[in-house]
């Protein structure tokens, strides 16, 4: 993943911001994608109409999200969370954690029939090797997946960076859902076949 090509210009230009920072040792597509994360997603609270107004808020409101990595368990780390932040409010100040959910990391294997399969589709349909991409989501049902039914779980994304996944904007091309449609038959013609 540090070996990855990137462009830091062209990606500080893409999101309009000066610089990037982050977890010291890491690239930046490292910490995008296989670091863990502590996200606030959205801040409220006061007088948030039209204009000005001399309030001073009595509540104040967090959405908060984190990316887990392999080995960290989803309930130890907001319970970790909860007590810290919990730890940490002023004197006079009540702070309530509430979770909504949860779910366990995942790493697809890149040595498994499963992969090998995927590999070959890709290689047929776009004509190119695939470069395994390790990068973050929240999907807790592939980890259940393992654990219940003791079966690896392949992803195979058809999207591009620039697809804006879950923004206001988000968008999908043509060509790549056509190309999914191409390559999903040819992955299960190779898994059949390796599997003999």
């Amino acid at each position: 993943m540090a070996e990855a090509p990137f462009n830091k210009e062209a990606y500080k230009n893409a999101l309009d911001i000066e610089d990037v920072y982050g977890e010291k040792g890491y690239t930046t597509n490292e910490r995008n994608s296989i670091r863990p994360t502590l996200d606030v997603n959205g801040i409220w609270g006061g007088y948030t109409g039209e204009g000005a107004k001399t309030v001073i808020a009595s509540k104040a409101y967090a959405k908060i999200s984190m990316r887990l990595v392999p080995n960290q368990n989803w309930e130890e780390i907001t319970e970790l969370f909860k007590n810290h932040f919990e730890s940490i409010a002023p004197k006079g100040v009540k702070v309530k954690v509430k979770p909504h959910h949860g779910g366990q990391a995942y790493v697809t294997p890149i040595d498994s029939l499963g992969y090998r399969a995927a590999e070959k589709a890709y290689e047929v349909t776009f004509g190119k090797t695939p470069i395994p991409q390790r990068s973050g989501g929240s999907i807790p049902i592939v980890a259940l997946f393992e654990k219940e039914l003791k079966s690896k779980t392949i992803l195979m994304g058809f999207g591009l960076d620039s697809d804006a996944i879950h923004s206001p904007n988000e968008h999908f091309g043509v060509w790549n859902y056509l190309k999914g449609i191409e390559t999903i038959p040819q992955f299960y013609h190779y898994f059949t076949e390796m599997s003999k």
